[in-house]
């Protein structure tokens, strides 16, 4: 069983306090699931971050930087800053954490990404010998408020709570049937990554807990983990 625990995280860069400024207390409770959330990965001996984005995978090195949201001091990695945002949130969480230790990599997954190949690629992460922490970076719909980053739409909580019922029951075929043009429509970012996480969790018995839901800006986020 390589896959031997997993935590899921959303990917706002207000979760930087330095990108948040004054509002920075705001997600405090939000900043402190992620981290518990997190700190189940340390029993892994390496993490694979996982998020939405051009189609690539990274090693520890890899950079993250928050420059363009308005926090050019805060930056993770060594090498060039090339990492997109979910990935680049999920390390800096990471580097928070009790598993900050354990060695790295990074995988984008492309949010136009065929269910069917998002769980394949779930499938091949845990046919691996080591025993990896999965972190799955990833937002449910931005459209839940009138105050969302784009208008809101009368699908988007039932969407959300779908996901976040999932999450709780462990309902692997849930994660696996969500409507990648509805997601697009819904503009949740996490459909992708959360379907990889189906597919890698598919057969290790480990449960799933839920422990943040709620949309502060509109934006649907959750956090669990499966031990």
């Amino acid at each position: 069983m390589p896959v031997v625990a997993a935590a899921v995280c959303p990917h706002p860069p207000l979760l930087v306090p330095e990108v948040a400024s004054g509002a920075a207390p705001e997600l405090d409770v939000l900043r402190a699931a992620c981290l518990a959330a997190i700190d189940t990965l340390a029993t892994a001996s390496s993490v694979l971050v996982v998020g939405s984005g051009n189609d690539g995978a990274y090693d520890g090195a890899a950079g993250g930087s928050f420059g363009a949201y308005g926090a050019p001091g805060v930056r993770i990695g060594t090498g060039p800053a090339v990492l997109p945002l979910s990935l680049a949130i999920g390390g800096w969480l990471l580097e928070q954490s009790k598993a900050a230790r354990l060695p790295r990599t990074y995988r984008a997954v492309p949010a136009a990404t065929a269910p069917g190949e998002c769980v394949r690629l779930g499938r091949e992460i845990a046919a691996g010998n080591d025993s990896v922490g999965l972190l799955v970076m990833g937002d449910g719909s931005a459209r839940r408020s009138e105050h969302s980053p784009v208008h809101l739409h009368p699908r988007a909580e039932i969407f959300d709570t779908t996901v976040a019922n999932a999450f709780q029951t462990d309902d692997l075929d849930v994660l696996e049937a969500l409507d990648p043009d509805l997601a697009a429509e819904l503009q949740a970012a996490g459909r992708a990554p959360w379907q990889v996480l189906a597919g890698a969790l598919r057969g290790t018995g480990l449960a799933g807990e839920l422990s943040y839901e709620a949309a502060p800006y509109g934006v649907g986020y959750f956090v669990a983990s499966f031990a």
